[in-house]
This record gives C-alpha cells, structure tokens and sequence, in this order.
C-alpha cells in the first residue's frame, strides 16, 4: 500500500457544499473528492454514524471532506450555508423533494445567490411525479423496481441483497450527473438544477427483466445462479470446507464437462445416462448439483479453483472481506489507501479503498481519511467566510454551530 500520490487532481479548484446523507449521495461526493474536489459536508450534531468516522464505513464514505456542523433549525445556520453556497460550484443533497426548499436552498433560490450554481437533488423519486415527496432507502428502491424479486431461487421467496447495490448505483450516477453539469457551465457559463431520481437510477439497471416486462408485460423468473449467458451445466455456487466458504464453477462445453469428471475422479454418477449430454445435464441439474457439492464441500474453495482451473474449467472463490484484502491484484495496483491519523489521542493507520481508475496526467488519490464530527467548523469559517473567534465563540454559544471538541465532550459526559 502506497501513500497519497502528490500532484494536481482532475476537480481541483471546484467546491463543493455537500448536504448528503446515509449513502448515496456520500458515495457520489467522495468520488468527486477523490479527484480533488474541495468538499464542505454539512452535518446534524447528533449524526449517527456507522463505525468510526476516520476509517471503516463512515469514514471511507466521508473521506477527504471537511465537516462543519450547523444547526439548519435555526435561522442563523441557513444564513451560514447560505453564505457558503456563494461561494461553492454546486450544492448536493439527498434529502427528499421538499428539504432544500423549506431552507431556501432549493435551486430557484440559490441561483439568486449565485447565478452559475450547480444544484443537484438526488431524491428518491425525483422533483415531480405523485411521489416525489416520499422519501425511500436503497432496500425500498430495489423493492420497487424489482430487483429484490429477483434475488431469489426459483419456487422461493425473495432473499433480498446483502448490500444496498440501489445506494451505489445512486452515487455512481450522481457523481457523473456532476460531471456533466460543470462541463456545460465550462461551455456556457450556466449553472443548472440535476433532478436526479434515486428510483430511476436502480431502474434503468434492472437489465433483462425490464426488458421482459417492457416487451411481454410479464416479469422473468429468476434462474437463482443458473447461467444467463448461454447454456451451462454444472453453474452454480458451491458450498466448500470451511465456515460459509463456496466457490463458482460454470460448465459450458462437452469439453470442460469431461475435464471435470477426470478432476473428480471419474466416480460413478458421472456416467449415469441423465448427465450424458449438456441437455440431460440441464434436466437434471438439482441433482448434479448435488454430486458437485458433496466434492467441493471435501475441499477449501481455493484448492477447488486452483484444481478446476488448472483443468481449464471457470471457477472462482467467492471472495469475502478477508479475501478482497489479500487480493494480488489489487495490492498490485496499489488500490488500498493506507492513510495516518489521530483518533482517541493516538496515531492511527486507517485502510480505505481507492479510486477505481487512474488518470495518466491527474491521478486521483485519497487526500485523508473520514472527517471527525465538526472537525473543520471552525476552521471553514474562518478560511471562507472570515468570521472572527470572536464570532464563532458566540454562535457556538448558541448552539448554531459546533466544533468536534464540544461535541465529544458532550457525549463523553453524557455516557
């Protein structure tokens, strides 16, 4: 693991006011800030966080932003993210339709602050429509557009996902959205509002399934981990020794099915008439399932696909945290950011995850690990609005404002 890379950034010089939430709309933010966009995150003084704020979840979600916390209650801290909103390039949120508006943060006010404002809204549903004042989460979106339904075995109930892909489709989404709307006001000088709709993002991936409904106006079945692509039999996900340890195998042709029959030994089943060709296979997968199985489950799922490759058959590891993090390719590529910093009176090394691509001429690269809550309140106003201590002190006696160290004291006495 390497150390930030030193160099310009591709969003250098473009701020950002940064009033997301949860996970969608962090995820987009972080992308942007990961190619050197200098992001100011708005946050509650009794936000909830998932982990710790300088690594783990939160902190990889938050990295390289600076936090203030303001009190959007009160009058004076609409007037401070006001203040800050003249002086940014584009004003995110995630909140549903009608939050920005109630603060006069909505686009139609902002642009009076500053013309070329780039607002996005990354709500649920979207700025119009007979639900766009709903609010919604990733799990409720993939409900919605079908993709928990999917995600299940054929005959049995949906099994749900065991992450939130709607959140970072989301995010992916509004980080390009972004990107688009700073080129047209490079080419124009005009700001403009992002109206993105969180459910349309996950549905416009849904894939195969929408097109049947689009085309037949029935929904597929799902095929559980069946093959898609083109016939196959074995293909599945394979349970090996070891605590909820598996592997994938597919078999396509005549060819890698005779090869798994010599890995396994040539045992008697695999002579058996129903798995004479791709097609009896087929007819009968449940059961060679079950012979595949009863092998796999003898073995590790590394020497399962290390023995099956060597064959010249597809089979991978289903790889969980533990395996992602040894992974030779990513270490080889130096995707693992490895970054210092204080948390509980002590130095700390914290692991993020990287950018997913490299710009030849502007790399991006983690600047630092997750803010701290409050961390920088105090710092932005000074930086950005030259509020004097004297000022500050005042508003933090009023609670419109707070820095990390009260904000620790706090929960320090209060636990």
């Amino acid at each position: 693991m390497s150390p930030p890379q030193k160099g310009r950034r591709a969003l250098e010089g473009v701020r950002i006011l940064d009033f997301t939430w949860v996970v969608a709309g962090p995820v987009a933010v972080r992308i942007l800030a990961d190619q050197g966009a200098e992001v100011i995150k708005i946050e509650r003084r009794d936000t909830l966080d998932l982990g710790t704020r300088r690594g783990g979840f939160s902190g990889n979600l938050h990295r390289g932003k600076e936090s203030t916390v303001i009190n959007m209650a009160d009058p004076r801290g609409i007037e401070i993210a006001q203040k800050l909103a003249a002086i940014s390039d584009v004003v995110i949120d995630n909140f549903s339709a009608r939050v920005m508006r109630n603060w006069g943060l909505d686009y139609e006010s902002l642009k009076k602050i500053k013309p070329d404002i780039i607002a996005v809204s990354m709500s649920g549903f979207g700025h119009t429509g007979p639900h766009k004042d709903y609010v919604s989460y990733g799990p409720t979106l993939q409900a919605l557009s079908g993709y928990t339904l999917q995600m299940r075995h054929p005959g049995h109930e949906p099994a749900g996902w065991g992450y939130s892909y709607a959140d970072m489709t989301g995010g992916y989404s509004g980080a390009l959205a972004v990107l688009m709307a700073l080129w047209h006001r490079k080419q124009t000088g005009q700001g403009q509002f992002v109206d993105l709709a969180q459910f349309e993002a996950i549905s416009s991936l849904v894939g195969p399934g929408l097109l049947d409904i689009l085309n037949n106006r029935t929904p597929s079945q799902p095929v559980g981990n069946r093959s898609q692509e083109a016939p196959a039999a074995p293909h599945g996900v394979y349970r090996c020794k070891g605590d909820d340890r598996w592997c994938a195998i597919a078999v396509f042709t005549e060819a890698e099915w005779q090869s798994l029959c010599r890995v396994l030994g040539q045992p008697a089943w695999t002579h058996e008439a129903r798995f004479a060709s791709l097609a009896d296979r087929l007819q009968h997968q449940d059961a060679l399932d079950g012979y595949i199985e009863a092998w796999t489950q003898q073995r590790t799922a590394e020497e399962v696909m290390s023995r099956l490759q060597e064959a010249g058959i597809a089979a991978g590891v289903v790889a969980n945290g533990e395996d992602v993090d040894r992974d030779p390719q990513l270490r080889a590529r130096d995707y693992w950011a490895q970054l210092p910093a204080q948390e509980n009176g002590k130095t700390e090394e914290f692991i993020l995850d990287g950018p997913p691509f490299k710009l030849s001429q502007t790399p991006g690269y983690v600047a630092a690990p997750g803010p701290l809550l409050g961390e920088h309140t105090e710092s932005v106003l000074r930086r950005l609005l030259n509020y004097s201590d004297q000022q500050i002190a005042h508003l933090k006696a009023e609670r419109v404002i707070a820095s990390h160290a009260e904000i620790h004291a706090e929960r320090t006495a209060r636990d």
